[in-house]
């Protein structure tokens, strides 16, 4: 699969799940936001998802879930107006525990836009994502951080499924392939013992499509 030269995810933006905030600069986590984005202009993919050394593992994940988060909105913005005008083969079902405690019935761009308003929500919340130096990170933090990069993989797995097409005809291939395969390196190679587990679909998948070198 194609990669685009240097870092594909700058000068790129979507005014849908606009974040509502950003990391706070001069932090220690906005540091690891820039030496994230530094390494992954380099063109070195697996080095740019590396936890650096003397970091702490909970922080770098707060920041790549971001960054991931991020690049999934751009990556999905050139075929938002294909979400919507996609016609219905599937039935999705949407929960979130939450807000939508019993699943629901949904299209998907509906399900794609509650998937991606949660998402930005989690990283929101300051209980969940706190960037404030000497705030804790919460007991349940590498499990909702799976949980985060579990549904935005489902956007990628949408995409390349149902509307691989309309991102070729729009020369947008080299862009999702990088944006996935960035992504994909960040789960299997910086925190591979903390959420690798019942991954193996997603290198299962990556491997049919050619996307893991």
């Amino acid at each position: 699969a194609a990669l685009c030269n240097l870092n594909p995810f700058v000068n790129r933006s979507s005014k849908t799940f606009k974040p509502k905030k950003n990391i706070p600069e001069g932090s220690h986590q906005y540091e690891l936001l820039k030496h994230a984005e530094a390494t992954l202009g380099s063109g070195n993919l697996r080095m740019a998802v590396m936890l650096p050394e003397g970091e702490d593992l909970n922080e770098w994940v707060a920041v790549n879930s971001k960054l991931a988060n991020t690049h999934t909105r751009s990556a999905t913005s050139p075929v938002n107006v294909f979400f919507l005008l996609s016609q219905p083969r599937y039935e999705y079902h949407w929960a979130d525990g939450t807000n939508i405690k019993k699943p629901i019935k949904c299209s998907a761009p509906k399900y794609i836009d509650y998937l991606m308003t949660w998402v930005q929500d989690q990283l929101d919340d300051e209980t969940l994502f706190p960037s404030k130096i000497g705030v804790p990170f919460p007991k349940n933090f590498m499990s909702v951080a799976k949980t985060i990069l579990k549904r935005l993989f489902r956007v990628y797995a949408h995409i390349y499924h149902q509307h691989f097409d309309p991102v070729i005809q729009l020369q947008e291939e080299a862009h999702l392939n990088t944006s996935f395969k960035h992504f994909i390196f960040f789960v299997q190679v910086s925190v591979a013992g903390a959420l690798y587990h019942g991954w193996r679909m997603a290198e299962k998948f990556c491997i049919c499509f050619g996307y893991l070198c």
